[in-house]
């Protein structure tokens, strides 16, 4: 009877699933490692992803939320955090544009012209990286959107969330690796990009092995030693949509000017 494989839990942000990514680096660190594992991805929002590793229910994070992930090594759970990637958030809706946010120059003034309009907005609503950085955008405008008449919160992925706002063609706020991965089941556009508050990070940290003696400590490690590495940037550099990258390498940037 053929040994069990070691289970690495993988405690998850939703974009890396939700934009097919990990469907491209999971079976290809498999097939590599020197360890017999078998990876298990809890795919949730940032907030809830670290939540778990708190409890010690996961071996590793792969997030994106800097400041919670710095309160989340200062606190003692989390060691060797690595940054991986990067792409960016955008703000999509339907092509009309009702609020005009295409023409503008900044995502507040965008945001604060949704708000004056009063067009419909979905937001993920969820606790997740995606989420506080909207609503750190809103913070920033000085709009409270909840409550207001034009708010939703779907309390969903942003694949879901996605969808959500399809059909009340609205405008949401997500991460272009998921909105080109949902692209062409959905009838939204992106309307405003380039922002550079908009650049969204994300890192892997392992779970602090003093802190939970359980953890798989050092097949984290080997994982975040594969992301990082050159076939880890490679495969994360030359991943596409349309011809269009969803991820950026932020270990090795260099590897983005090669051919497969």
């Amino acid at each position: 009877m053929p040994k069990e494989k070691t289970k690495l839990v993988i405690a998850s942000t939703t974009s890396t699933q939700n934009s097919g990514l990990f469907d491209i680096l999971i079976p290809a660190y498999e097939k590599s490692t020197k360890y017999d594992v078998k990876l298990e991805v809890i795919a949730v929002g940032t907030g809830k992803a670290i939540r778990i590793a708190k409890k010690g229910e996961a071996d590793l994070l792969f997030v994106h939320d800097p400041f919670r992930e710095e309160k989340f090594i200062t606190e003692g759970y989390g060691v060797n955090r690595r940054a991986v990637m990067h792409n960016e958030f955008v703000i999509v809706g339907p092509g009309k544009d009702s609020a005009g946010i295409k023409k503008l120059k900044s995502a507040v003034e965008a945001f604060e012209e949704i708000a004056e309009k009063g067009s419909p907005f979905v937001s993920r609503g969820d606790d997740s990286g995606t989420n506080i950085k909207e609503l750190d955008i809103w913070d920033d405008a000085g709009i409270n959107p909840k409550g207001k008449g034009w708010y939703f919160e779907a309390g969903a992925n942003m694949g879901d969330t996605l969808l959500v706002a399809k059909q009340k063609g609205a405008y949401t706020f997500t991460d272009m690796g998921t909105f080109l991965n949902y692209e062409s089941k959905i009838d939204l556009k992106i309307l405003f990009k380039g922002d550079p508050i908009l650049r969204n990070n994300y890192s892997v940290i392992a779970v602090n092995p003093d802190r939970f003696s359980h953890v798989k400590y050092r097949e984290a490690m080997d994982f975040i030693a594969f992301v990082t590495s050159i076939e880890g940037q490679r495969l994360i550099a030359n991943y596409k949509r349309h011809g269009v990258n969803l991820f950026y390498p932020d270990t090795i940037p260099a590897v983005m000017g090669e051919k497969k």
